[in-house]
């Protein structure tokens, strides 16, 4: 029930990597979440009862009231004047990114914000190849769905102080110089970051800490340490899929992203997506285990043990870095403000518009600082602060990245007939080593 629970409440859209026909069972269930959702909803399991819970259905009719009601005044700012001071312009041009919805482009922050919550976007596009870490990216075009969030949680969630903060925080961005930027304005950005970070993770605080309690399975454990390799790879690369549709949700919300030109929106997802799901990932990892949240079990790395150097490379240094960042205690907002200090990332190879990619990058670190100067007073070794090992951890997380395309690359060449999911391929496809 906890699954199919989380499947309604969360902004996921599963997907199986198979024949959409996977054998679901107490052991296997963790393999296929696209077929285990189908087969809760087989089985009669209610969304409704998910949203509203046991009641009478005189009380569930005034919720459902409630709730299209809702839906409806977050509809208006669509076509209201904006709150950022003036009206939208209708023909205002946003990017046409292969990762944005090319029916319905946000013409400021706000509106970005709208779409986020009343529709899914879909892709279909054939972007220009780039050069990055010694790589040829050249994308497929492919079309795809990532999903719909139309739901809403009307007792968490003001639409209309949201679009205000998202509005004022990228206002704030564009147009001030990170050292003119008062408290205020500090804590605005990270209050915005936040909100955007804690909406689109798949596991709530809580929900991680309540499955870290849990003693070990060890048969599930010896399954995964069993599995075929080719099977662990799709495995892994669907719930790195799962967690980069969210990342992208993310980077949408971020203040004065999608003001970027298309094809610098582009470059700083590809380049950056893994080094911010080991970020993700970082949530997910006991340090004093070493285990990590895998699906609903917690996992030690031994589990991905494989023959191949280059994997066991990739899986050792990705436990190491999750593992040292999350020793590190961070905030939901210190990691939030973190994640988007790696998206955007003025030293990215190919990016065109640097200037203000910087200043957005600086006005973020300026607000990390401020925050990691509240919460974590005390040196973290000898002299050296949280925000000096955030820093000096940026090369780590670009190594990983860079070690997960070789063993990515390698593994393609002797499995090609593997089907991958198409936001994996569309973001890692390599073209030349």
């Amino acid at each position: 029930m906890g699954f199919f629970r989380r499947s309604q409440s969360s902004v996921v859209n599963y997907q199986c990597p198979r024949q959409k026909n996977c054998v679901v069972d107490r052991v296997n269930r963790n393999r296929c979440q696209y077929c285990r959702l189908q087969k809760c909803l087989a089985l009669g399991m209610s969304r409704d009862a998910v949203k509203f819970g046991r009641m009478s259905k005189k009380q569930r009719e005034k919720v459902e009231d409630e709730v299209r009601f809702h839906r409806a005044q977050l509809v208006r700012p669509q076509v209201a004047p904006s709150h950022s001071g003036g009206a939208s312009n209708p023909t205002e041009t946003s990017p046409d990114s292969s990762v944005f919805d090319h029916q319905q482009q946000p013409s400021s922050s706000s509106n970005q914000h709208v779409s986020y919550i009343n529709s899914g976007y879909s892709y279909n596009g054939d972007l220009n190849s780039f050069t990055t870490n010694g790589y040829t990216y050249t994308p497929q075009a492919i079309q795809f769905d990532l999903g719909s969030t139309d739901f809403v949680d009307s007792t968490t969630f003001d639409p209309q102080q949201q679009l205000e903060s998202i509005s004022d925080a990228s206002s704030l961005l564009i147009t001030v110089v990170p050292p003119t930027a008062t408290n205020s304005h500090l804590e605005l950005l990270t209050k915005t970051l936040s909100e955007a970070h804690t909406r689109t993770c798949l596991y709530t605080s809580d929900q991680v800490a309540e499955v870290m309690r849990k003693p070990h399975d060890v048969t599930a454990i010896l399954l995964y340490k069993s599995m075929d390799h080719e099977q662990l790879w799709l495995d892994c690369a669907q719930k790195l899929t799962n967690i980069i549709q969210q990342i992208i949700e993310f980077a949408k919300m971020v203040p004065g992203f999608m003001k970027l030109s298309q094809d610098d929106q582009i470059l700083l997802l590809k380049a950056g997506s893994f080094e911010m799901s080991i970020l993700r990932m970082s949530r997910y990892v006991d340090p004093l285990t070493g285990y990590v949240m895998y699906g609903e079990l917690m996992i030690p790395s031994e589990a991905f043990t494989t023959a191949d150097t280059s994997e066991m490379k990739l899986v050792n240094n990705t436990f190491e870095v999750a593992k040292s960042i999350a020793e590190l205690k961070l905030t939901e907002s210190e990691l939030a403000l973190y994640s988007a200090c790696v998206l955007l990332s003025p030293d990215r190879p190919g990016l065109k518009n640097i200037l203000d990619v910087q200043t957005l990058n600086q006005a973020i670190l300026k607000a990390l600082r401020h925050e990691l100067d509240a919460t974590h007073k005390l040196p973290y070794k000898g002299d050296v602060r949280a925000f000096d090992v955030l820093m000096a951890k940026l090369t780590d997380l670009r190594d990983a990245s860079l070690l997960h395309m070789e063993a990515l690359a390698k593994f393609r060449c002797s499995s090609p007939h593997l089907d991958f999911p198409a936001l994996h391929k569309e973001l890692f496809s390599i073209e030349n080593m």
